[in-house]
């Protein structure tokens, strides 16, 4: 049977340079020098709670979506209204054994049929499952197989491109009230998306994920690129951040006050990792507040790209 691990990758999206087949052997990421933090980073630290109550929906209908990244598959049950209000009911994370590729046709359908039948189970009607291929999953082998047994079971299979994802992710991380003052980022192992609303349009920058390292990428080019992309984020969305992925939940698990749906994160320089993903996610991280000077980058627990392809459907 397949099991599931806690560490979510979050929701999951990916959107890097396709790494080579050939690609250089994996590179353990440099463990940053020591430095004193930056005027941004310093203003991270003394983390206040962050108190915004979701809008939550009013009767509604109970969906589900199943996403395969790259470095896991993920699920969500959610209830959404006519409002497109949302919550979610019920995740799982990171069934890695499928798109590491190790398994058979056979196992893979009854993998499948397993995550069909837990949501059946919890009163989500078979035509409000849905099925969602990151555009990072799309570089692997292993995706395309699992998208193949679904075609054949019968089910559309959605593939995703980054400019999809990251207007996805901004619509279900992005409160409307910061509409005019914040951005969204997620970091995926693939890659990260960085997205923001201008007159009300979605608009993106993808660069690397947390997952560089795989390729032999140089953590001082790849914290030189996002800076550059996170720069184009206009000055007046850089009040708040809302960030999502596989790395801020592990930042996120650490300073978490209860079962609070957003948690602040520290100071890029309060965290240590020894996993070369966490130490990759973490250059991102550090450089996206050096770029920015956003003071307050805010984890939310519930948001995932593929909650917002649901509230894209027809309610």
């Amino acid at each position: 049977m397949l099991s599931f691990d806690s560490n979510p990758d979050s929701a999951v999206s990916s959107w890097a340079e396709t790494a080579p087949r050939n690609a250089p052997p994996k590179a353990e990421v440099a463990k940053p020098e020591a430095a004193k933090p930056t005027a941004a980073a310093a203003a991270l630290n003394g983390r206040p709670a962050f108190n915004y109550p979701a809008p939550k929906p009013v009767g509604g209908k109970m969906r589900g979506v199943v996403e395969l990244g790259a470095s896991g598959f993920n699920s969500f049950i959610v209830r959404t209204d006519a409002e497109r209000n949302w919550e979610l009911q019920k995740a799982e994370f990171d069934n890695s054994l499928l798109m590491e590729n190790l398994v058979s046709d056979e196992e893979i359908r009854r993998g499948l049929r397993a995550y069909i039948a837990n949501m059946l189970d919890y009163g989500v009607a078979g035509k409000d499952i849905h099925f969602v291929v990151s555009s990072g999953a799309l570089k692997m082998a292993a995706a395309h197989r699992i998208a193949k047994e679904l075609t054949q079971m019968g089910y559309v299979v959605n593939r995703m491109t980054p400019e999809k994802e990251a207007a996805l992710g901004l619509s279900v991380a992005l409160p409307a009230p910061f509409s005019e003052r914040a951005f969204v980022v997620d970091i995926g192992s693939g890659g990260t998306e960085i997205s923001w609303l201008v007159d009300g349009k979605a608009q993106s920058v993808n660069t690397f994920g947390s997952k560089y390292f795989e390729y032999g990428a140089d953590p001082a080019v790849v914290a030189s690129e996002v800076k550059a992309k996170a720069q184009q984020v206009p000055a007046k969305l850089r009040q708040t951040c809302f960030i999502i992925g596989g790395v801020p939940y592990e930042m996120a698990k650490q300073v978490r006050q209860g079962k609070e749906r957003y948690t602040v994160l520290d100071a890029p320089d309060a965290y240590q990792f020894d996993k070369a993903k966490s130490k990759a996610g973490l250059v991102i991280y550090r450089s996206l507040v050096e770029a920015t000077g956003c003071k307050q980058f805010v984890f939310d627990w519930d948001a995932n790209f593929t909650i917002g392809y649901l509230l894209s459907l027809p309610q």
